[in-house]
């Protein structure tokens, strides 16, 4: 690989691979879920220390292992090739695919609120609940496009991410500005009065619309799996930093460079993500952000501070948020299947760099099958059931760095982890915290997704079926 990416390109690329759909979205669900804009920040707060620790922690291993395949290439270092297929298999079957899916459904729907023809139009194919829509192919266009750009070089596909990714960089600081300054009835008084109190509100548990009269107060453990399912939403919409990980290879002294994005990047988004929040609180009551249209608290905000213009605004602003971010998730997530294929555990034709110098078959095949993912329709319910994976996933590679330090420690790490051993451990910590939250509160977030990666074991055996056992221990 030669290489292409300075610092900037790569801190471009974890924030775009950050900023996606989440943010504009999942803020109404997480007050249904709290009740309390205190509570709904304190979330955010916790999802960005533990975000920014998983990449200081990341940022140890990343400069003792500097090629591509980042996460995949750690696990498999450290806890050998099994391990590493399962994520890998995880990343391709749906947690990267699926991602790409979700977020470019997200760019159809709010392309289709500003061509409601999309909308209104016919389904092209109706089979029972099956259904083939103008979105979805809208969605699907999206992917083949961009997988299409990132085949014709690294050049292509870093321009396009520095672009989107200042793009809507300065529009969410638009935002946050405007927030604060054109709001003339603030409800911040609100807030304060509810204070740390928790509310759920159960209408639709109940079998009742989502109102005001659902309210129900929370506290002690009830409030705990309430923070426990907000979080759902604010740690994916804070996922896929770890990215430019994959890139390595093309990274220029990514011993360095690669540690410094990642704590950059992570940092300046949850920041954005913080302020943001405080501008949905600001300009929404808790009724009005929790019960948003369609669950879109970004588009009710911008109504309140531009009117009916501010709702296209909005739209456009959430195109090109998802449009940078699957073309970072496309431009990175090839890389990753083509380090399994150098080690035997994909398919072949992925190792393969067209005359660009890019693996043009592995990003042909994340592009297909994240297109199939967006016409099945099922993408958004992998993705809950992966959720908890992907966290169990971040926590091994963080103990990895103290398995390292206790196994090895006289390696040479030309970055080590800012306040060692305290980071990593905060990290397990407040992950470990999460996920047994999540299995007490809301099972279905978590085996399924379980059951779905240990899918992948009969595969690796078939792979590995004539290899011999001290061959498959490398």
């Amino acid at each position: 690989m030669k290489k292409k990416l300075n610092l900037w390109d790569a801190t471009m690329l974890v924030m775009g691979s950050m900023i996606g759909s989440g943010i504009f979205i999942v803020s109404s669900d997480m007050m249904r879920n709290l009740g309390s804009g205190y509570w709904v920040i304190a979330v955010w707060i916790i999802t960005g220390v533990l975000t920014v620790a998983g990449a200081i922690s990341y940022g140890e291993l990343s400069s003792m292992f500097p090629k591509a395949g980042g996460q995949y290439t750690y696990l498999s270092e450290i806890f050998g090739r099994k391990t590493g297929f399962l994520y890998g298999w995880g990343l391709f079957s749906v947690i990267q695919t699926g991602t790409i899916a979700a977020v470019a459904m997200a760019f159809g729907k709010f392309t289709a609120y500003l061509f409601p023809v999309l909308n209104d139009s016919e389904p092209l194919f109706v089979r029972g609940s099956f259904r083939i829509t103008w979105v979805q192919i809208l969605a699907i266009v999206v992917v083949l496009f961009l997988t299409y750009i990132n085949t014709r070089g690294v050049k292509n596909g870093k321009l396009l991410q520095n672009v989107f990714t200042a793009s809507k960089v300065v529009a969410l600081l638009g935002i946050i500005v405007f927030g604060f300054l054109l709001v003339k009835d603030s409800h911040w008084s609100d807030y304060a009065r509810l204070g740390w109190n928790g509310f759920q509100n159960l209408g639709t548990e109940l079998g009742n619309d989502l109102t005001s009269d659902s309210w129900l107060p929370i506290s002690g453990m009830a409030l705990m799996g309430g923070i426990a399912a907000a979080m759902v939403g604010s740690v994916f919409s804070s996922v896929a930093w770890e990215n430019v990980t994959f890139m390595s290879g093309e990274i220029k002294s990514p011993e360095k460079t690669v540690v410094r994005s990642m704590v950059i990047g992570t940092t300046v988004v949850m920041l954005l993500y913080l302020l943001v929040n405080l501008v949905y609180l600001n300009a929404l009551g808790r009724d009005a952000l929790a019960f948003a249209d369609k669950n879109r608290p970004a588009v009710a905000v911008s109504q309140v501070l531009f009117g009916t213009v501010g709702t296209y605004i909005m739209a456009v602003l959430v195109m090109v948020s998802t449009f940078g971010c699957i073309n970072g998730l496309v431009l990175s997530g090839a890389r990753v299947y083509q380090s399994m294929a150098h080690d035997g555990l994909f398919f072949k034709s992925a190792l393969e760099n067209n005359r660009f110098d890019v693996p043009e078959k592995s990003l042909w095949m994340q592009g297909g099958w994240a297109s199939a993912l967006a016409l099945s329709g099922q993408y958004g319910d992998l993705l809950d059931m992966i959720s908890f994976v992907i966290v169990l996933f971040y926590m091994l590679t963080v103990a990895g760095v103290l398995y390292m330090r206790i196994s090895q420690p006289q390696r040479e790490r030309p970055y080590r982890a800012w306040m060692y051993p305290f980071t990593p451990i905060l990290y397990l910590v407040l992950g470990t915290l999460f996920c047994v939250l999540l299995i007490v509160y809301k099972p279905g977030y978590t085996w399924p997704g379980f059951l779905l990666i240990l899918l992948g074991l009969p595969i690796y055996y078939f792979i590995n079926r004539k290899k011999s056992p001290a061959k498959e221990r490398k």
